[in-house]
């Protein structure tokens, strides 16, 4: 059994769609282009800047002000417009029970992701909860696990496991040399977790119940 878990937080353990979809049309109504909200999924879990650079075409610069305007709207309501998926609260506290050390590490901004935890009565599992930093900096996902490796102060990486839905958390664990779960109720394109590799995948809450609290017999794939 891992005996550190990190989870994502979007499309992992809650589901922000509709909050995230609405602030990317909103930063995006400022360059005169509109989306429907269905079309802007991909937004969720990778790094902003980066995708409105990669599917939009913007600069640098235009990226960083759709970032400064998505955030006029996510910071006040876009925010909460959000929902905890059934089942993790339960999980959460199964793993603490089992004296399980839980961190959280998102490339959203870590304030946001604190503030998105207190609301929903979740931030007392975790022991630690790390993010990217508003400057822009440390949105890698890579990055995101190295810190909150350090901040629970190295354990051995045989020991810790990352949980996510999309390919960066995969690819972010792999350059951290930990195993990674990848889950498939989230946000991933088609073919996008297979491409990835993952140590594991599972397609219930209650598989990765099991996974993590050693329940099942499980080989990786």
């Amino acid at each position: 059994m891992y005996r550190y878990v990190l989870f994502d937080l979007d499309g992992t353990l809650t589901d922000p769609q509709e909050g995230i979809t609405a602030c990317v049309q909103h930063a995006l109504a400022a360059f005169g282009i509109s989306e429907p909200a269905d079309q802007l999924t991909h937004f969720i879990g990778p790094p902003l800047h980066r995708s409105f650079m990669e599917c939009y075409g913007f600069t640098d610069a235009e990226a960083t002000e759709a970032v400064r305007v998505y955030r006029e709207r996510f910071g006040t309501l876009g925010i909460f417009e959000n929902r905890v998926y059934e089942g993790v609260p339960e999980l959460l506290e199964k793993l603490s029970d089992a004296g399980v050390v839980t961190g959280v590490a998102t490339s959203k901004p870590e304030p946001y992701a604190v503030r998105i935890l207190e609301h929903f009565d979740l931030a007392r599992h975790f022991d630690v909860v790390t993010g990217s930093n508003m400057d822009g900096s440390r949105t890698d996902k890579g990055d995101v696990i190295h810190e909150a490796l350090t901040r629970l102060g190295q354990p051995s990486k045989r020991e810790v496991i990352m949980v996510g839905d999309r390919k960066h958390d995969v690819e972010g664990a792999r350059r951290e040399g930990i195993d990674a779960i990848a889950v498939t109720w989230g946000y991933a394109p088609e073919g996008e977790l297979e491409a990835a590799a993952p140590a594991f995948s599972v397609s219930t809450l209650s598989d990765l119940r099991d996974l993590l609290l050693g329940s099942n017999e499980r080989s990786k794939s």
